[in-house]
Protein backbone atom coordinates (compact mmCIF):
# COMPACT_ATOMS: atom_id res chain seq x y z
CA UNK A 1 0.00 0.00 0.00
CA UNK A 2 1.27 3.51 -0.75
CA UNK A 3 2.52 5.59 2.15
CA UNK A 4 1.70 9.21 2.97
CA UNK A 5 2.98 11.86 5.32
CA UNK A 6 1.02 15.10 5.46
CA UNK A 7 3.21 18.11 4.55
CA UNK A 8 2.42 19.86 7.84
CA UNK A 9 5.62 21.92 7.97
CA UNK A 10 4.92 23.24 4.50
CA UNK A 11 1.42 24.26 5.59
CA UNK A 12 2.90 26.18 8.53
CA UNK A 13 5.38 27.87 6.21
CA UNK A 14 2.67 29.03 3.80
CA UNK A 15 0.09 30.05 6.37
CA UNK A 16 2.35 31.82 8.85
CA UNK A 17 5.47 32.99 7.03
CA UNK A 18 4.11 33.63 3.55
CA UNK A 19 0.42 34.57 4.00
CA UNK A 20 0.66 35.86 7.60
CA UNK A 21 -2.82 34.62 8.43
CA UNK A 22 -2.37 35.35 12.14
CA UNK A 23 -1.89 39.06 11.43
CA UNK A 24 -4.98 39.56 9.26
CA UNK A 25 -6.79 41.89 11.66
CA UNK A 26 -9.04 43.33 8.96
CA UNK A 27 -10.57 39.93 8.15
CA UNK A 28 -13.62 38.97 10.18
CA UNK A 29 -13.05 35.85 12.26
CA UNK A 30 -9.29 35.68 11.75
CA UNK A 31 -8.78 36.95 15.29
CA UNK A 32 -10.26 33.66 16.50
CA UNK A 33 -7.50 31.49 15.03
CA UNK A 34 -3.95 31.00 16.26
CA UNK A 35 -1.08 28.63 15.38
CA UNK A 36 -1.99 26.14 18.11
CA UNK A 37 -5.59 25.82 16.88
CA UNK A 38 -4.66 25.56 13.20
CA UNK A 39 -1.85 23.07 13.87
CA UNK A 40 -4.25 20.90 15.89
CA UNK A 41 -6.79 20.93 13.06
CA UNK A 42 -4.21 20.05 10.43
CA UNK A 43 -2.71 17.33 12.60
CA UNK A 44 -6.18 15.93 13.23
CA UNK A 45 -6.88 15.58 9.51
CA UNK A 46 -3.35 14.22 8.94
CA UNK A 47 -4.17 11.44 11.40
CA UNK A 48 -7.67 10.79 10.04
CA UNK A 49 -6.63 10.78 6.39
CA UNK A 50 -3.64 8.53 6.99
CA UNK A 51 -5.28 6.09 9.39
CA UNK A 52 -8.83 5.93 8.00
CA UNK A 53 -8.95 7.20 4.43
CA UNK A 54 -5.69 5.90 2.95
CA UNK A 55 -6.29 2.21 3.79
CA UNK A 56 -9.61 2.42 1.93
CA UNK A 57 -8.17 3.96 -1.23
CA UNK A 58 -7.13 0.74 -2.95
CA UNK A 59 -10.19 -1.08 -1.62
CA UNK A 60 -12.42 1.54 -3.21
CA UNK A 61 -10.53 1.25 -6.47
CA UNK A 62 -10.81 -2.56 -6.64
CA UNK A 63 -14.36 -2.98 -5.36
CA UNK A 64 -15.90 0.14 -6.84
CA UNK A 65 -19.57 1.03 -6.46
CA UNK A 66 -22.44 -1.23 -7.51
CA UNK A 67 -26.11 -0.66 -8.27
CA UNK A 68 -28.11 -3.42 -6.57
CA UNK A 69 -31.90 -3.45 -6.88
CA UNK A 70 -31.95 0.27 -7.50
CA UNK A 71 -29.64 1.19 -4.62
CA UNK A 72 -25.97 2.12 -4.76
CA UNK A 73 -23.63 -0.03 -2.69
CA UNK A 74 -20.30 1.63 -1.89
CA UNK A 75 -16.98 -0.13 -1.21
CA UNK A 76 -16.31 -1.88 2.06
CA UNK A 77 -15.52 0.53 4.88
CA UNK A 78 -16.67 3.71 3.13
CA UNK A 79 -19.92 4.12 5.08
CA UNK A 80 -18.19 3.63 8.42
CA UNK A 81 -15.45 6.06 7.44
CA UNK A 82 -18.02 8.66 6.43
CA UNK A 83 -19.75 8.32 9.79
CA UNK A 84 -16.41 8.85 11.56
CA UNK A 85 -15.82 11.88 9.33
CA UNK A 86 -19.16 13.35 10.43
CA UNK A 87 -18.73 12.40 14.09
CA UNK A 88 -15.38 14.21 14.12
CA UNK A 89 -17.03 17.39 12.82
CA UNK A 90 -14.99 17.72 9.63
CA UNK A 91 -17.91 18.84 7.39
CA UNK A 92 -18.54 21.86 9.64
CA UNK A 93 -15.04 23.30 9.43
CA UNK A 94 -15.47 26.35 7.17
CA UNK A 95 -19.27 26.64 7.22
CA UNK A 96 -21.35 29.47 8.66
CA UNK A 97 -21.79 29.23 12.47
CA UNK A 98 -25.42 30.32 11.99
CA UNK A 99 -26.08 26.85 10.58
CA UNK A 100 -23.81 24.83 12.85
CA UNK A 101 -20.47 25.50 11.18
CA UNK A 102 -17.18 26.43 12.81
CA UNK A 103 -16.60 29.46 10.59
CA UNK A 104 -12.92 28.80 9.99
CA UNK A 105 -11.18 30.53 7.07
CA UNK A 106 -11.03 28.91 3.67
CA UNK A 107 -7.25 29.25 3.75
CA UNK A 108 -7.18 26.72 6.60
CA UNK A 109 -9.86 24.44 5.14
CA UNK A 110 -8.17 24.16 1.78
CA UNK A 111 -5.20 22.28 3.21
CA UNK A 112 -7.54 19.96 5.10
CA UNK A 113 -8.99 19.23 1.66
CA UNK A 114 -5.55 18.53 0.22
CA UNK A 115 -4.88 15.79 2.75
CA UNK A 116 -8.22 14.18 1.97
CA UNK A 117 -7.62 14.17 -1.78
CA UNK A 118 -4.08 12.84 -1.33
CA UNK A 119 -5.20 9.83 0.65
CA UNK A 120 -8.54 9.01 -0.97
CA UNK A 121 -9.75 11.22 -3.78
CA UNK A 122 -12.92 9.18 -4.42
CA UNK A 123 -14.03 9.30 -0.78
CA UNK A 124 -13.22 13.01 -0.45
CA UNK A 125 -15.66 13.80 -3.25
CA UNK A 126 -18.71 12.91 -1.13
CA UNK A 127 -18.20 15.72 1.43
CA UNK A 128 -16.61 17.93 -1.24
CA UNK A 129 -19.76 18.03 -3.39
CA UNK A 130 -21.83 18.57 -0.25
CA UNK A 131 -19.84 21.67 0.61
CA UNK A 132 -20.44 23.01 -2.89
CA UNK A 133 -24.20 22.50 -2.50
CA UNK A 134 -24.05 24.24 0.86
CA UNK A 135 -22.23 27.20 -0.73
CA UNK A 136 -24.82 27.63 -3.50
CA UNK A 137 -27.81 27.52 -1.15
CA UNK A 138 -26.04 29.73 1.38
CA UNK A 139 -25.33 32.37 -1.27
CA UNK A 140 -28.57 32.28 -3.25
CA UNK A 141 -31.28 30.41 -1.35
CA UNK A 142 -34.19 31.98 0.51
CA UNK A 143 -34.07 32.10 4.29
CA UNK A 144 -36.63 29.31 4.44
CA UNK A 145 -34.57 27.14 2.09
CA UNK A 146 -31.43 27.77 4.15
CA UNK A 147 -33.15 26.77 7.37
CA UNK A 148 -34.54 23.68 5.71
CA UNK A 149 -31.32 22.30 4.23
CA UNK A 150 -28.18 23.97 5.54
CA UNK A 151 -28.00 22.62 9.12
CA UNK A 152 -28.10 19.03 7.82
CA UNK A 153 -25.66 19.73 4.98
CA UNK A 154 -23.27 21.51 7.35
CA UNK A 155 -23.31 18.66 9.86
CA UNK A 156 -22.90 16.07 7.14
CA UNK A 157 -26.13 14.32 8.14
CA UNK A 158 -27.23 14.91 4.56
CA UNK A 159 -25.05 15.20 1.47
CA UNK A 160 -25.41 17.22 -1.72
CA UNK A 161 -24.73 17.01 -5.44
CA UNK A 162 -24.88 19.19 -8.51
CA UNK A 163 -26.74 18.07 -11.62
CA UNK A 164 -25.73 19.95 -14.76
CA UNK A 165 -24.72 17.64 -17.56
CA UNK A 166 -27.05 15.91 -19.99
CA UNK A 167 -25.92 13.35 -22.54
CA UNK A 168 -26.63 15.53 -25.58
CA UNK A 169 -25.35 18.79 -24.09
CA UNK A 170 -22.06 18.31 -22.26
CA UNK A 171 -20.49 21.67 -21.51
CA UNK A 172 -23.06 23.55 -23.60
CA UNK A 173 -25.70 24.09 -20.93
CA UNK A 174 -27.75 26.17 -23.36
CA UNK A 175 -28.88 22.83 -24.82
CA UNK A 176 -30.22 21.28 -21.61
CA UNK A 177 -33.76 19.87 -21.75
CA UNK A 178 -34.67 19.11 -18.13
CA UNK A 179 -38.01 20.75 -17.37
CA UNK A 180 -39.44 22.36 -14.25
CA UNK A 181 -43.22 22.80 -14.07
CA UNK A 182 -44.93 24.71 -11.24
CA UNK A 183 -46.64 22.42 -8.73
CA UNK A 184 -48.49 22.98 -5.48
CA UNK A 185 -47.20 24.85 -2.42
CA UNK A 186 -44.34 26.59 -4.19
CA UNK A 187 -42.76 23.39 -5.48
CA UNK A 188 -41.79 22.56 -9.04
CA UNK A 189 -41.98 19.17 -10.74
CA UNK A 190 -38.58 18.39 -12.24
CA UNK A 191 -38.34 15.97 -15.16
CA UNK A 192 -35.20 14.98 -17.03
CA UNK A 193 -32.04 12.89 -17.01
CA UNK A 194 -28.59 13.98 -15.84
CA UNK A 195 -25.32 12.13 -16.34
CA UNK A 196 -21.91 12.11 -14.63
CA UNK A 197 -23.42 12.95 -11.23
CA UNK A 198 -20.68 12.42 -8.65
CA UNK A 199 -21.98 11.06 -5.31
CA UNK A 200 -25.43 10.82 -6.92
CA UNK A 201 -26.56 8.03 -4.62
CA UNK A 202 -25.05 6.18 -1.65
CA UNK A 203 -26.03 4.61 1.69
CA UNK A 204 -24.16 7.08 3.94
CA UNK A 205 -27.04 9.40 4.83
CA UNK A 206 -30.83 9.46 5.03
CA UNK A 207 -31.12 12.20 2.44
CA UNK A 208 -29.26 13.70 -0.53
CA UNK A 209 -30.00 17.23 -1.75
CA UNK A 210 -29.59 17.44 -5.50
CA UNK A 211 -29.07 20.87 -7.05
CA UNK A 212 -30.56 20.57 -10.53
CA UNK A 213 -30.49 22.91 -13.51
CA UNK A 214 -33.77 22.95 -15.41
CA UNK A 215 -36.01 25.16 -17.57
CA UNK A 216 -39.28 26.75 -16.51
CA UNK A 217 -42.14 26.81 -19.07
CA UNK A 218 -41.61 30.51 -19.82
CA UNK A 219 -37.82 30.25 -19.97
CA UNK A 220 -36.04 32.17 -22.75
CA UNK A 221 -33.72 30.26 -25.04
CA UNK A 222 -30.09 29.62 -24.15
CA UNK A 223 -28.31 29.95 -20.83
CA UNK A 224 -30.50 32.92 -19.84
CA UNK A 225 -33.38 30.49 -19.43
CA UNK A 226 -31.86 28.17 -16.84
CA UNK A 227 -33.09 27.97 -13.25
CA UNK A 228 -31.66 26.09 -10.25
CA UNK A 229 -33.67 23.83 -7.97
CA UNK A 230 -33.02 21.99 -4.72
CA UNK A 231 -34.45 18.50 -5.18
CA UNK A 232 -34.12 16.16 -2.18
CA UNK A 233 -33.98 12.38 -2.48
CA UNK A 234 -36.50 12.27 0.36
CA UNK A 235 -39.04 15.06 0.81
CA UNK A 236 -38.76 17.12 3.98
CA UNK A 237 -41.85 17.79 6.10
CA UNK A 238 -42.65 21.21 7.52
CA UNK A 239 -41.32 20.15 10.93
CA UNK A 240 -37.98 19.11 9.42
CA UNK A 241 -38.65 15.37 9.57
CA UNK A 242 -38.29 13.19 6.51
CA UNK A 243 -41.40 12.36 4.52
CA UNK A 244 -41.95 10.22 1.45
CA UNK A 245 -39.37 9.35 -1.19
CA UNK A 246 -39.15 11.81 -4.05
CA UNK A 247 -39.62 10.76 -7.68
CA UNK A 248 -35.98 10.39 -8.60
CA UNK A 249 -33.47 7.55 -8.80
CA UNK A 250 -30.09 6.45 -10.05
CA UNK A 251 -30.70 4.47 -13.22
CA UNK A 252 -27.08 3.45 -13.69
CA UNK A 253 -23.47 3.88 -12.68
CA UNK A 254 -20.84 5.17 -15.06
CA UNK A 255 -18.02 2.71 -15.84
CA UNK A 256 -15.00 4.92 -15.30
CA UNK A 257 -11.24 4.99 -15.76
CA UNK A 258 -10.71 5.90 -12.08
CA UNK A 259 -12.28 7.24 -8.86
CA UNK A 260 -14.11 3.92 -8.64
CA UNK A 261 -14.94 4.49 -4.98
CA UNK A 262 -17.20 7.41 -5.85
CA UNK A 263 -20.70 6.72 -7.13
CA UNK A 264 -20.91 8.54 -10.45
CA UNK A 265 -24.56 8.14 -11.40
CA UNK A 266 -27.04 8.63 -14.19
CA UNK A 267 -29.86 10.41 -12.35
CA UNK A 268 -33.47 10.33 -13.51
CA UNK A 269 -35.96 12.94 -12.26
CA UNK A 270 -39.53 11.86 -12.97
CA UNK A 271 -41.66 14.74 -11.78
CA UNK A 272 -39.50 15.06 -8.67
CA UNK A 273 -40.50 17.93 -6.41
CA UNK A 274 -37.96 20.70 -5.92
CA UNK A 275 -37.71 24.30 -4.78
CA UNK A 276 -36.22 27.26 -6.60
CA UNK A 277 -32.78 28.40 -5.52
CA UNK A 278 -32.45 32.10 -6.24
CA UNK A 279 -34.44 33.86 -8.94
CA UNK A 280 -36.11 32.28 -11.97
CA UNK A 281 -33.83 32.05 -15.02
CA UNK A 282 -30.80 32.95 -12.87
CA UNK A 283 -29.76 29.38 -12.16
CA UNK A 284 -26.45 29.49 -13.93
CA UNK A 285 -25.31 32.37 -11.76
CA UNK A 286 -26.27 30.41 -8.64
CA UNK A 287 -24.70 27.21 -9.93
CA UNK A 288 -21.46 29.04 -10.67
CA UNK A 289 -21.11 29.62 -6.93
CA UNK A 290 -21.00 25.86 -6.52
CA UNK A 291 -18.91 25.31 -9.64
CA UNK A 292 -16.25 27.83 -8.61
CA UNK A 293 -16.06 26.18 -5.20
CA UNK A 294 -15.72 22.86 -6.99
CA UNK A 295 -13.04 24.21 -9.32
CA UNK A 296 -10.88 25.12 -6.36
CA UNK A 297 -11.49 21.63 -5.00
CA UNK A 298 -10.57 20.05 -8.32
CA UNK A 299 -7.34 22.04 -8.38
CA UNK A 300 -6.65 20.54 -4.95
CA UNK A 301 -7.23 17.10 -6.44
CA UNK A 302 -4.52 17.77 -9.01
CA UNK A 303 -2.15 18.82 -6.25
CA UNK A 304 -3.22 16.24 -3.67
CA UNK A 305 -2.75 13.19 -5.86
CA UNK A 306 0.48 14.62 -7.27
CA UNK A 307 1.81 14.97 -3.70
CA UNK A 308 1.19 11.37 -2.65
CA UNK A 309 2.51 10.10 -5.98
CA UNK A 310 5.70 12.12 -5.45
CA UNK A 311 6.18 10.87 -1.90
CA UNK A 312 5.99 7.26 -3.01
CA UNK A 313 8.20 7.78 -6.06
CA UNK A 314 10.84 9.41 -3.87
CA UNK A 315 10.75 6.55 -1.35
CA UNK A 316 11.05 4.03 -4.19
CA UNK A 317 13.96 5.90 -5.80
CA UNK A 318 15.88 5.82 -2.53
CA UNK A 319 15.31 2.09 -2.09
CA UNK A 320 15.40 0.62 -5.60
CA UNK A 321 18.87 -0.56 -6.71
CA UNK A 322 19.57 -0.52 -10.43
CA UNK A 323 22.72 0.21 -12.43
CA UNK A 324 25.58 2.46 -11.40
CA UNK A 325 25.87 6.21 -11.57
CA UNK A 326 27.56 7.36 -14.78
CA UNK A 327 30.34 9.02 -12.79
CA UNK A 328 31.03 5.85 -10.79
CA UNK A 329 29.51 3.80 -8.01
CA UNK A 330 27.86 5.81 -5.23
CA UNK A 331 27.04 2.78 -3.09
CA UNK A 332 29.93 0.38 -3.79
CA UNK A 333 28.97 -1.85 -0.88
CA UNK A 334 25.67 -2.64 -2.67
CA UNK A 335 25.01 -4.62 -5.83
CA UNK A 336 23.89 -1.43 -7.61
CA UNK A 337 23.19 2.20 -6.81
CA UNK A 338 19.79 3.50 -5.76
CA UNK A 339 18.07 4.92 -8.83
CA UNK A 340 17.99 8.34 -7.14
CA UNK A 341 21.58 8.80 -8.38
CA UNK A 342 20.45 8.84 -12.02
CA UNK A 343 19.97 12.25 -13.58
CA UNK A 344 16.66 11.61 -15.27
CA UNK A 345 15.12 10.19 -12.10
CA UNK A 346 16.27 13.29 -10.24
CA UNK A 347 14.78 15.47 -12.96
CA UNK A 348 11.38 13.83 -12.63
CA UNK A 349 11.36 13.93 -8.83
CA UNK A 350 12.57 17.50 -8.49
CA UNK A 351 10.12 18.63 -11.15
CA UNK A 352 7.32 17.12 -9.06
CA UNK A 353 8.60 18.66 -5.83
CA UNK A 354 8.96 22.13 -7.35
CA UNK A 355 5.47 21.91 -8.83
CA UNK A 356 3.79 20.58 -5.69
CA UNK A 357 5.25 23.17 -3.33
CA UNK A 358 4.67 26.04 -5.76
CA UNK A 359 1.10 24.94 -6.47
CA UNK A 360 0.42 24.57 -2.74
CA UNK A 361 1.52 28.16 -2.18
CA UNK A 362 -0.66 29.35 -5.06
CA UNK A 363 -3.72 27.53 -3.75
CA UNK A 364 -3.10 29.03 -0.32
CA UNK A 365 -2.96 32.50 -1.87
CA UNK A 366 -6.16 31.83 -3.81
CA UNK A 367 -7.95 30.70 -0.64
CA UNK A 368 -6.79 33.81 1.21
CA UNK A 369 -8.16 36.01 -1.60
CA UNK A 370 -11.49 34.22 -1.23
CA UNK A 371 -11.43 34.91 2.50
CA UNK A 372 -10.59 38.56 1.88
CA UNK A 373 -13.44 38.84 -0.62
CA UNK A 374 -15.90 37.57 1.98
CA UNK A 375 -14.46 38.90 5.24
CA UNK A 376 -12.46 42.10 4.63
CA UNK A 377 -13.70 45.16 6.50
CA UNK A 378 -12.75 47.44 3.58
CA UNK A 379 -15.22 46.92 0.69
CA UNK A 380 -12.69 48.14 -1.87
CA UNK A 381 -10.13 45.58 -0.75
CA UNK A 382 -12.77 42.87 -0.63
CA UNK A 383 -13.72 43.68 -4.23
CA UNK A 384 -10.09 43.65 -5.34
CA UNK A 385 -9.56 40.25 -3.72
CA UNK A 386 -12.70 38.93 -5.39
CA UNK A 387 -11.38 40.03 -8.79
CA UNK A 388 -8.03 38.35 -8.20
CA UNK A 389 -9.73 35.13 -7.07
CA UNK A 390 -11.91 35.16 -10.19
CA UNK A 391 -8.84 35.70 -12.39
CA UNK A 392 -7.00 32.78 -10.83
CA UNK A 393 -9.89 30.29 -10.67
CA UNK A 394 -9.25 28.83 -14.16
CA UNK A 395 -5.51 28.79 -13.45
CA UNK A 396 -5.93 26.88 -10.19
CA UNK A 397 -8.29 24.41 -11.83
CA UNK A 398 -6.69 24.13 -15.26
CA UNK A 399 -2.95 24.57 -14.80
CA UNK A 400 -2.67 22.63 -11.54
CA UNK A 401 -4.63 19.66 -12.85
CA UNK A 402 -2.72 19.65 -16.16
CA UNK A 403 0.65 19.63 -14.48
CA UNK A 404 -0.49 17.55 -11.51
CA UNK A 405 -1.49 14.74 -13.85
CA UNK A 406 1.85 14.99 -15.65
CA UNK A 407 3.57 14.78 -12.27
CA UNK A 408 1.65 11.58 -11.47
CA UNK A 409 2.80 10.10 -14.78
CA UNK A 410 6.40 11.04 -13.94
CA UNK A 411 6.03 9.46 -10.51
CA UNK A 412 4.74 6.29 -12.16
CA UNK A 413 7.69 6.41 -14.54
CA UNK A 414 10.14 6.43 -11.63
CA UNK A 415 8.80 3.00 -10.69
CA UNK A 416 9.48 1.62 -14.15
CA UNK A 417 7.50 -1.57 -14.78
CA UNK A 418 6.32 -1.70 -11.18
CA UNK A 419 4.53 1.61 -11.75
CA UNK A 420 2.24 -0.17 -14.19
CA UNK A 421 1.24 -2.78 -11.60
CA UNK A 422 -1.75 -2.15 -9.36
CA UNK A 423 -0.18 -3.25 -6.08
CA UNK A 424 2.19 -0.28 -5.99
CA UNK A 425 -0.67 2.21 -6.27
CA UNK A 426 0.89 4.44 -8.89
CA UNK A 427 -1.33 3.47 -11.80
CA UNK A 428 -4.38 4.25 -9.65
CA UNK A 429 -3.04 7.74 -8.98
CA UNK A 430 -2.66 8.27 -12.73
CA UNK A 431 -6.17 6.99 -13.44
CA UNK A 432 -7.80 8.90 -10.59
CA UNK A 433 -6.11 12.21 -11.34
CA UNK A 434 -6.99 12.08 -15.04
CA UNK A 435 -10.61 13.09 -14.45
CA UNK A 436 -9.53 16.38 -12.84
CA UNK A 437 -8.59 17.71 -16.29
CA UNK A 438 -12.12 16.99 -17.52
CA UNK A 439 -14.87 17.73 -15.02
CA UNK A 440 -16.07 21.07 -13.66
CA UNK A 441 -15.36 22.45 -17.13
CA UNK A 442 -12.61 20.84 -19.18
CA UNK A 443 -9.26 22.54 -19.05
CA UNK A 444 -9.86 23.81 -22.55
CA UNK A 445 -12.92 25.60 -21.19
CA UNK A 446 -10.83 26.95 -18.29
CA UNK A 447 -8.32 28.33 -20.77
CA UNK A 448 -11.10 29.98 -22.80
CA UNK A 449 -12.48 31.48 -19.60
CA UNK A 450 -9.07 32.87 -18.67
CA UNK A 451 -8.53 34.52 -22.05
CA UNK A 452 -12.05 35.39 -23.16
CA UNK A 453 -13.61 36.47 -19.85
CA UNK A 454 -10.75 37.27 -17.49
CA UNK A 455 -8.24 38.86 -19.87
CA UNK A 456 -10.19 40.41 -22.74
CA UNK A 457 -13.71 41.13 -21.52
CA UNK A 458 -12.68 43.60 -18.79
CA UNK A 459 -9.76 44.94 -20.85
CA UNK A 460 -7.34 43.22 -18.54
CA UNK A 461 -8.34 45.07 -15.36
CA UNK A 462 -7.89 42.07 -13.05
CA UNK A 463 -4.75 41.09 -14.93
CA UNK A 464 -3.33 44.57 -14.38
CA UNK A 465 -4.14 44.35 -10.71
CA UNK A 466 -2.07 41.17 -10.38
CA UNK A 467 0.70 42.60 -12.58
CA UNK A 468 0.97 45.49 -10.13
CA UNK A 469 1.54 43.04 -7.27
CA UNK A 470 4.26 41.27 -9.24
CA UNK A 471 5.92 44.55 -10.23
CA UNK A 472 5.88 45.80 -6.64
CA UNK A 473 7.58 42.61 -5.47
CA UNK A 474 10.23 42.83 -8.17
CA UNK A 475 10.95 46.45 -7.33
CA UNK A 476 11.17 45.73 -3.61
CA UNK A 477 13.72 42.95 -4.15
CA UNK A 478 15.60 44.34 -7.14
CA UNK A 479 18.64 45.56 -5.17
CA UNK A 480 19.11 42.38 -3.14
CA UNK A 481 21.98 40.44 -4.71
CA UNK A 482 20.85 37.15 -3.17
CA UNK A 483 17.44 37.54 -4.75
CA UNK A 484 18.68 38.20 -8.28
CA UNK A 485 18.23 34.65 -9.65
CA UNK A 486 14.62 34.60 -8.49
CA UNK A 487 13.78 38.17 -9.47
CA UNK A 488 15.34 37.61 -12.87
CA UNK A 489 13.40 34.40 -13.46
CA UNK A 490 10.15 36.05 -12.41
CA UNK A 491 10.82 39.07 -14.62
CA UNK A 492 11.40 36.85 -17.65
CA UNK A 493 8.13 35.01 -17.06
CA UNK A 494 6.21 38.21 -16.44
CA UNK A 495 7.61 39.78 -19.62
CA UNK A 496 6.62 36.76 -21.71
CA UNK A 497 3.14 36.79 -20.20
CA UNK A 498 2.77 40.52 -20.85
CA UNK A 499 3.81 40.09 -24.50
CA UNK A 500 1.46 37.13 -24.94
CA UNK A 501 -1.38 39.17 -23.44
CA UNK A 502 -0.61 42.02 -25.82
CA UNK A 503 -0.56 39.64 -28.79
CA UNK A 504 -4.00 38.30 -27.89
CA UNK A 505 -5.45 41.75 -27.27
CA UNK A 506 -4.17 42.91 -30.66
CA UNK A 507 -5.13 39.91 -32.80
CA UNK A 508 -8.33 38.66 -31.20
CA UNK A 509 -10.35 41.66 -32.41
CA UNK A 510 -9.71 40.85 -36.07
CA UNK A 511 -9.60 37.07 -35.67
CA UNK A 512 -11.64 35.88 -32.63
CA UNK A 513 -10.79 32.24 -33.37
CA UNK A 514 -7.28 32.99 -32.12
CA UNK A 515 -8.68 33.00 -28.58
CA UNK A 516 -9.44 29.30 -28.79
CA UNK A 517 -6.26 28.42 -30.63
CA UNK A 518 -3.99 30.27 -28.19
CA UNK A 519 -5.81 29.82 -24.90
CA UNK A 520 -4.16 26.59 -23.67
CA UNK A 521 -0.65 27.89 -24.24
CA UNK A 522 -1.69 31.08 -22.47
CA UNK A 523 -3.08 29.13 -19.50
CA UNK A 524 0.19 27.21 -19.18
CA UNK A 525 2.24 30.39 -19.48
CA UNK A 526 0.08 32.09 -16.86
CA UNK A 527 0.45 29.14 -14.50
CA UNK A 528 4.22 28.98 -14.84
CA UNK A 529 4.44 32.73 -14.18
CA UNK A 530 2.15 32.45 -11.15
CA UNK A 531 4.35 29.73 -9.66
CA UNK A 532 7.45 31.81 -10.41
CA UNK A 533 5.84 34.54 -8.30
CA UNK A 534 5.24 32.01 -5.55
CA UNK A 535 8.80 30.68 -5.67
CA UNK A 536 10.38 34.14 -5.69
CA UNK A 537 8.37 35.01 -2.59
CA UNK A 538 9.27 31.73 -0.89
CA UNK A 539 12.95 32.18 -1.74
CA UNK A 540 12.86 35.62 -0.11
CA UNK A 541 11.39 34.13 3.06
CA UNK A 542 13.96 31.34 3.10
CA UNK A 543 16.88 33.74 2.62
CA UNK A 544 15.62 35.92 5.46
CA UNK A 545 15.29 32.93 7.78
CA UNK A 546 18.80 31.72 6.97
CA UNK A 547 20.25 35.22 7.42
CA UNK A 548 18.53 35.40 10.81
CA UNK A 549 20.15 32.20 11.98
CA UNK A 550 17.19 29.82 11.90
CA UNK A 551 17.56 26.44 13.57
CA UNK A 552 15.77 24.80 10.63
CA UNK A 553 18.64 25.23 8.21
CA UNK A 554 17.79 22.11 6.23
CA UNK A 555 14.18 23.12 5.60
CA UNK A 556 15.02 26.59 4.30
CA UNK A 557 18.00 25.44 2.26
CA UNK A 558 15.75 22.87 0.59
CA UNK A 559 13.32 25.69 -0.23
CA UNK A 560 16.09 27.71 -1.85
CA UNK A 561 17.46 24.81 -3.85
CA UNK A 562 13.98 23.92 -5.06
CA UNK A 563 13.42 27.57 -6.01
CA UNK A 564 16.69 27.44 -7.97
CA UNK A 565 15.45 24.38 -9.83
CA UNK A 566 12.07 25.96 -10.55
CA UNK A 567 13.70 28.97 -12.15
CA UNK A 568 16.13 26.79 -14.15
CA UNK A 569 13.67 24.11 -15.26
CA UNK A 570 10.14 25.45 -15.09
CA UNK A 571 10.36 29.23 -15.48
CA UNK A 572 12.40 29.02 -18.70
CA UNK A 573 9.43 27.30 -20.38
CA UNK A 574 7.65 30.66 -20.53
CA UNK A 575 9.63 31.71 -23.59
CA UNK A 576 8.73 28.64 -25.64
CA UNK A 577 5.07 28.90 -24.65
CA UNK A 578 4.97 32.54 -25.76
CA UNK A 579 6.63 31.66 -29.06
CA UNK A 580 4.20 28.78 -29.54
CA UNK A 581 1.26 31.07 -28.88
CA UNK A 582 2.49 33.76 -31.28
CA UNK A 583 3.58 31.49 -34.10
CA UNK A 584 1.03 28.66 -34.11
CA UNK A 585 -2.26 30.26 -33.09
CA UNK A 586 -3.12 32.09 -36.29
CA UNK A 587 -1.90 29.14 -38.32
CA UNK A 588 -4.38 26.89 -36.51
CA UNK A 589 -7.27 29.18 -37.39
CA UNK A 590 -6.39 29.33 -41.07
CA UNK A 591 -5.71 25.67 -41.86
CA UNK A 592 -8.04 24.10 -44.39
CA UNK A 593 -10.16 21.37 -42.78
CA UNK A 594 -9.01 18.86 -45.40
CA UNK A 595 -5.68 18.60 -43.58
CA UNK A 596 -7.30 16.74 -40.70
Amino acid sequence: MPVYQAPLRDYQFILDEMLHIYQQDALKGFDEIDPELVDAILQGMADFSTEVMLPLNSIGDVQGCKLVEGNVVTPEGFADAYQQFVDNGWPTLTCDPAFGGQGLPEVVGIFVTEMQTSTNMAFAMYPGLTHGAYSAIHAHGSEALKQKYLPKLVSGEWTGTMNLTESHAGTDLALLRTKAVPAADGYFAITGEKIFISSGDHPFTDNIVHLVLARLPDAPEGVKGISLFAVPKVLVNSDGSLGQANSLYASGLEHKMGIHGNSTCVMVFDGALGELVGEPHQGLRAMFTMMNQARLGVGMQGLGVSEIAYQNALAYAKDRLQSRAISGAKAPEKAADPILVHGDVRRMLLSQKAFNEGARALVGQQALWLDEAERHSDPAKAKAASQLAALFTPVVKGFITNRGFNACVDAQQVFGGHGYIHEWGMEQFVRDSRIALIYEGTNGIQALDLVGRKLLSDRGAAMQQWSTLVTEFIQSQGKDAQMQPYVSGLMDCATDLQKASGYLATHAASNPDIIGAASMAYLELFGITALAWMWARMANIALTALDNGTEEVGFYQAKLKTADFYMAYWAVQSRSLRKQLEQASEMLTQLDETIF
